[in-house]
């Protein structure tokens, strides 16, 4: 991940890239053809075989010793692929990273073309469990892909949004404990910006579960001051992650950095500052474990 960084990536990150956002690459890539057979056959995606593999039992084959480990091989080397595709069949290149708040803004305000920004349904929230609540955000050539498919439009809410607009929505992602990740359209091309909830998560849910790399940590992960905390375990009701405990002889919650997403949303749920995010790279023993 940090070699990909340096590479694609401003201030170390490769989702602070505004180049990774261009018109022009989208173009290059011939995303708008890609994305709109891609988004028609959505709902498909669970059943669909891809490289040979479906969703049907998925879980339960990834549990068995062997052919979980070549399955797990098989996925993440898809997955992770950086070969140019053109075929909208095959999911290789889509890999994304948990992100919090203050990096969001950061894309929002610098790297994507306000013109350009949309608010459509989560579709793995409608497929999992029939439920259609618009908080995927998404920019550059989705906003003229989106416009041709009425069913990802939300009903209540505008469909074209301003960078304001965007940022205040995200906010609000993050209060309700949702998780924030970015992710490639096809790689290197990046086009979602996504308030994730578990378990529905398609992107998230192979990794906690089964730790097929669908998705990165972020580059961050919390840290509690015990001076300030309180022990009121808020913090601990909020990580999605299974990543904070309370020490019952001390008193006060603890992070561990081993289970750590870095999403920062039990930062919002702290009221006495006992909690920061710190650089993943500050700390030696998990500084590469993405």
């Amino acid at each position: 991940m940090c070699d990909h960084c340096l590479k694609h990536g401003t201030a170390g990150k490769w989702y602070l890239n505004a180049e990774n956002y261009s018109k022009e690459l989208a173009e290059e890539l011939n995303l708008k053809e890609f994305f709109l057979e891609q988004y028609k056959n959505f709902e498909a995606m669970q059943v669909r075989k891809i490289a040979g593999l479906d969703g049907v039992g998925l879980g339960y084959k990834i549990k068995m010793p062997i052919i979980g480990r070549i399955t797990k091989h098989f996925a993440e080397k898809m997955l992770h692929s950086q070969k140019p595709k053109h075929n909208p069949f095959r999911a290789e290149g889509h890999i994304g990273q948990v992100i919090p708040l203050h990096d969001a803004t950061s894309i929002l305000e610098h790297c994507v073309d306000e013109d350009s920004i949309i608010l459509k349904y989560c579709m793995c929230r409608f497929m999992h469990q029939n439920v259609k609540e618009a908080c995927c955000i998404n920019f550059g050539i989705m906003s003229e892909v989106i416009d041709k498919l009425p069913r990802f439009k939300p009903e209540k809410d505008k469909f074209h949004i301003s960078k304001d607009e965007a940022i205040a929505k995200f906010k609000s992602f993050h209060e309700k404990g949702y998780i924030g990740t970015i992710w490639y359209g096809m790689y290197p091309y990046i086009s979602n910006l996504c308030a994730c909830a578990t378990p529905a998560c398609a992107g998230i849910r192979p990794r906690v579960e089964f730790d097929i790399k669908t998705v990165f940590k972020a580059e961050y992960v919390a840290q509690i001051d015990p001076d300030n905390c309180q022990g009121c375990k808020s913090c601990i009701n909020a990580c999605k992650f299974d990543a904070i405990h309370f020490n019952e002889k001390e008193k006060v919650s603890e992070v561990d950095l081993q289970k750590c997403y870095g999403c920062g949303v039990c930062i919002q749920r702290c009221k006495f500052d006992a909690l920061i995010l710190r650089d993943r790279k500050a700390i030696p023993e998990i500084a590469l474990e993405y």
